[in-house]
């Protein structure tokens, strides 16, 4: 193909150009968006309308060359909407969330039209080719990094929650976030939108759109054989009060065959006519969910639409699948536009919201936080009066809650069973049915549906939109919340703002939970942490007591962009340190909790709380041997990794905090160690790779059924005899 008018200059790197574009002399000879203006002005401007047209394909052509230029990527999932989402941009919508990480190439192409990612110096369609899942630059899968995108987009099932947090916290503001037709076949999806919205009535304004393609990655999705109603019907029984449908098949004047149909082969009246009812129908849903309704826009529509294939063949690229291939050339020269048309789309997309996504969306700055003062916090009397942890840390929690209205606290096992009744009681569990019997109201803080995924979801998801929050699960099942939250804590390694930190209270371990046997018995999710700590800005906690779960939590809520964990006993357990001894561990890692001489020395370094008896009964034992011991309570093992041992100085709030060499062998020097923990091995690893001398761990095996917690830790070897026999072998 020629070219023959001026190229502007962000086009290069485009493969083809077209010579000429019907009726464009006629609908493309001035923006749709004035310059000045933020959206189109009236959804019957024929202008506007072709102009969406010129956008969608737009947004296919960049998708598919973008990934055909590394043979990589996915294309076809993002073309089957690519029309919605030029009509959502063209309406001004720029606050757009998805729960498609697949769709991130459309989502680049999105930014890169609006001007977006020149704030990372991609200025270039060549740019944007060479840049594309390259370190450095647009990732596979969409980030927390990438300027004008709102969220992560990994696992399905997740983005309604980052859609239902930014609107919580942004009335009046509206969050599209477009679900896949994988994503809605998650259980995740429908019903935690249904207990978000029984919880909040009143935050209405995120829209989901739903990708009706008929296609998942390698088939047809499982919901590929329900009619329109069908779907209709479901979303009525899942809450949704305004359920509106845009059907690509109304309008196909191509024959095509299957219910399945793609917009592009129609004729050039009939796309016309497709886009409007996008349009039209997109301002409905819109105005609807902006008015106090659950509103779902479903649009649907061949996956691959405008692109290489059609069906789960388009869905992503393999090696071989390069620009050079007649069926990835064919499609591009059939989506080109004119250098005219590629500067109209442009200067639509940048005026479009205001300005460059990068520039106007929510998440591009810090959410104001409210001053919540000083925290209540009270030191009991080492030796005292027992103390439960968990409970000491809920009386903060509730100040937390009463300073800052956009708190929550999340938990699908309730509060009150993890030791924090106390915080139902100040904060109150958000329930529609009035009743202070169990301290719940309409309005509160305390959010409570019945899955760990909806738990972590909006407890991590306000957390990366700017709030503060805390997850708070039983060990045991954290499991199951834990993929959203790892996504966050990711993105937040690399976020371009500050944010409030995402915190978690596991209580309930495995120690405790003896009678229920080991269904819940799961403290391998420990091992999770312990990889993740290697991240750089994931921060495991262990407070050994109701004092020092205090100063943990005080440390969590001042810090920025980490994932932190505290892991807590539900029982009341003795106080045996101070405040000082655990600000110095967060910055040492720990503290030295008893000292006693001897000719050697034994190191019984612990991890956890209740794993603590057996330690000290051990170092009793010894001392009735002559041996001398310390006994060293850790608390926050990523403080005793070596610095090159974790990723921290790429994270965007990075956190070089390390314990020196010399205040290791302050705290672990001996002429043997013991890491103990009641749980999964994994967090004593940094102590077995800076030791140098003879060490040994006692850790978790398996879960079983038992009356206390001393005998589901002698089932697991886990005794002051056995440690007292292994510290003897070490030393000799």
């Amino acid at each position: 193909m020629t070219v023959t008018s001026t190229v502007p200059a962000f086009c290069q790197g485009i493969q083809f150009f077209a010579d000429e574009l019907p009726e464009f002399d006629k609908y493309g000879q001035q923006a749709a968006i004035a310059q000045g203006e933020t959206a189109i002005r009236s959804t019957d401007d024929p202008n506007a309308i072709y102009q969406t047209v010129l956008a969608a394909d737009a947004l296919r052509y960049l998708t598919l060359q973008m990934t055909a230029s590394k043979s990589s990527g996915h294309p076809g999932g993002y073309a089957s909407i690519a029309d919605e989402m030029a009509a959502l941009l063209m309406l001004g919508h720029k606050n757009i969330v998805t729960e498609v990480g697949h769709h991130a190439p459309g989502f680049y192409s999105q930014v890169f039209l609006d001007r977006s990612l020149e704030d990372m110096g991609i200025e270039t369609v060549q740019q944007l080719r060479d840049r594309f899942r390259e370190t450095h630059g647009l990732l596979g899968h969409l980030s927390g990094q990438i300027p004008g995108l709102l969220n992560p987009a990994g696992p399905l099932g997740q983005g309604q929650h980052f859609a239902m947090a930014a609107a919580k916290l942004n009335p009046g503001t509206l969050f599209p976030v477009t679900i896949g037709d994988g994503g809605i076949g998650e259980p995740y999806v429908a019903s935690s939108i249904s207990h978000f919205h029984t919880a909040y009535p009143d935050v209405t304004n995120f829209l989901p759109i739903l990708v009706w393609n008929g296609h998942s990655q390698e088939h047809h999705s499982m919901i590929s054989v329900k009619s329109n109603q069908d779907m209709i019907n479901y979303f009525k029984g899942n809450d949704f009060d305004e359920v509106i449908i845009v059907d690509a098949k109304d309008y196909d004047d191509a024959n095509q065959d299957g219910d399945y149909v793609d917009s592009t082969r129609f004729s050039l009246q009939q796309r016309l006519a497709f886009t409007q009812a996008l349009l039209e129908n997109t301002v409905k849903a819109a105005q609807s969910a902006l008015d106090g309704k659950l509103t779902v826009l479903i649009v649907k529509q061949l996956k691959g639409s405008g692109v290489h294939k059609r069906g789960a063949k388009a869905h992503n690229l393999y090696p071989g699948d390069t620009i050079e291939k007649d069926y990835i050339a064919n499609a591009m020269q059939e989506r080109a536009l004119t250098p005219q048309a590629w500067e109209l789309v442009r200067n639509n997309f940048a005026r479009a919201g205001g300005g460059p996504a990068s520039k106007t969306v929510v998440t591009e700055k810090e959410l104001p936080l409210p001053d919540i003062g000083t925290l209540p916090k009270q030191e009991h009397p080492v030796g005292g009066e027992k103390k439960v942890a968990t409970t000491a840390m809920g009386e903060l929690i509730a100040h937390v809650g009463k300073q800052d209205a956009n708190f929550i606290i999340s938990n699908s096992d309730g509060n009150a069973a993890s030791g924090i009744k106390n915080v139902n009681e100040a904060l109150k569990i958000i329930h529609p049915t009035p009743d202070p019997d169990y301290a719940q109201q309409p309005q509160g803080q305390v959010y409570e549906p019945l899955s760990e995924d909806a738990c972590a979801g909006l407890a991590a998801a306000s957390s990366l939109m700017g709030a503060r929050s805390v997850w708070c699960s039983y060990e045991s099942f954290a499991i199951n919340g834990l993929p959203i939250w790892q996504t966050v804590t990711q993105a937040m390694a690399e976020l371009r703002r500050p944010t409030p930190s995402t915190i978690t209270l596991f209580t309930a371990g495995a120690l405790e939970q003896g009678r229920n046997g080991w269904t819940h018995q799961r403290p391998e999710v420990e091992n999770y942490f312990a990889a993740m700590m290697r991240n750089g800005n994931v921060f495991p906690l262990f407070p050994c007591d109701a004092n020092s779960i205090q100063v943990c939590y005080e440390w969590a809520l001042n810090t920025k962009n980490k994932g932190i964990t505290i892991t807590a006993a539900k029982s009341p357990l003795p106080i045996r340190s101070t405040f000082q001894q655990t600000e110095e561990a967060l910055e040492k890692g720990g503290f030295i909790l008893q000292e006693t001489p001897g000719d050697q020395t034994v190191v019984l370094a612990v991890v956890g709380d209740l794993v603590l008896m057996p330690a000290l009964e051990a170092a009793e034992q010894l001392k009735q041997q002559g041996i001398g011991s310390k006994v060293v309570s850790v608390i926050s093992p990523r403080r005793v990794y070596r610095p090159t041992d974790t990723a921290w100085e790429t994270c965007a709030q990075p956190d070089g905090g390390f314990i020196s060499d010399a205040d290791f062998d302050n705290l672990f020097g001996g002429d043997a160690l013991i890491g103990i923990t009641g749980a999964a091995s994994g967090m004593l690893e940094p102590l077995m790779l800076r030791s140098n001398c003879p060490r040994d761990s006692f850790a978790w095996k398996r879960g079983e059924t038992a009356a206390s917690a001393g005998a589901v830790m002698e089932i697991n070897g886990i005794t002051a005899d056995n440690l007292v026999r292994r510290a003897n072998q070490l030393l000799s």
